[in-house]
């Protein structure tokens, strides 16, 4: 039995990152019963709007769901209050320290990984007593680690120091990306940039179709002197480099980045102004699907990947 499919209780070793304004309850649900774990991304809700669609994913699915919740989050008391009320079975956490909540939740009967992007972390996580680890590397979109590790780095490095079930996560779109992973050490992985290009997403329209035609180097990373972030190269990542380029303070570049960024992109569209998070991996993404075909063509591709080798084909030397 698959580590992360017993610890979670899915078919697949597959989590759907809880990316925000992306990842609601239909997102979430459809993963799931596609035989993944869905999570809700709490980072972009407000406390009443998170306990929503919890509802109405325990309503459209009767498989395991999670919820994704930063930990730098402005209401966190508020949303896991709601979390521990309504029995949410798993929780991931990230962009912050573990130790925080991993104790009282595990109290309440849930499952907690946790998202690292350093050995540093994964080992802070494993003090905080935590079921699973996600290594992510710095391919992936949205908010990154500063030490800007690559996915084939950390998991083999993070697999070195943990016993722990783990999950690889940045640059995964695919299953033989998926098999590479696990022969790195990784239980299972973490994909969030091909799920934002899902149906059931609840990105905008306008930006699963930038996705689907951004070529080779299409994002970058920005905003190193407040929080990594990778983004699509449009007029608002020209305006940032250039004010990073010419030494503009923190400061400035909060001031540039001004307040619900992420929303006019990713969930209302505006693709010049927008902060549009999305991982390297885009490159790879060509079209708009639903998940249950996303999760039919993983799986697929991930048994075949194991076939070829298994019978040697070209991978014997």
């Amino acid at each position: 039995m698959n580590r992360i499919c017993d610890l979670f209780g899915i078919k697949y070793p597959v989590i759907q990152g809880g990316m925000v304004w992306c990842s609601g309850w239909k997102l979430a649900s459809a993963v799931s019963n596609s035989g993944g774990l869905g999570l809700i991304g709490a980072g972009s809700m407000h406390p009443e709007v998170l306990e929503e669609h919890i509802l109405r994913t325990r309503n459209a699915t009767n498989k395991p769901f999670g919820v994704n919740v930063p930990l730098m989050y402005p209401e966190l008391d508020k949303i896991m209050e709601i979390i521990i009320r309504q029995e949410v079975a798993i929780v991931f956490t990230s962009a912050g320290n573990p130790k925080l909540w991993t104790g009282r939740l595990k109290d309440a009967g849930t499952k907690v990984a946790h998202v690292v992007s350093s050995v540093f972390f994964a080992e802070k996580c494993e003090a905080a007593g935590v079921d699973a680890i996600v290594a992510e590397g710095f391919e992936a979109g949205g908010h990154n680690g500063r030490e800007e590790t690559t996915t084939f780095t950390l998991v083999p490095s993070v697999r070195k120091v943990t016993g722990l079930p783990l999950l690889a996560a940045g640059g995964v779109a695919t299953g033989r990306a998926m098999l590479a992973a696990m022969a790195l050490g990784a239980d299972g992985v973490q994909i969030g940039s091909r799920f934002v290009v899902a149906e059931e997403s609840s990105a905008h329209s306008a930006f699963k179709q930038m996705i689907c035609e951004l070529g080779e180097g299409g994002t970058r990373l920005a905003l190193k002197k407040l929080a990594p972030v990778r983004v699509v190269k449009n007029l608002f990542f020209e305006i940032i480099n250039e004010a990073e380029l010419r030494g503009a303070t923190a400061d400035e570049l909060r001031d540039l980045l001004g307040k619900g960024r992420a929303k006019k992109g990713m969930f209302e569209g505006d693709l010049v102004n927008g902060e549009l998070e999305i991982g390297q991996v885009a490159s790879l993404i060509d079209a708009v699907k639903p998940v249950s075909q996303i999760m039919l063509e993983l799986m697929d591709e991930y048994h075949s990947a194991v076939s070829e080798i298994k019978s040697g084909g070209k991978y014997a030397f």
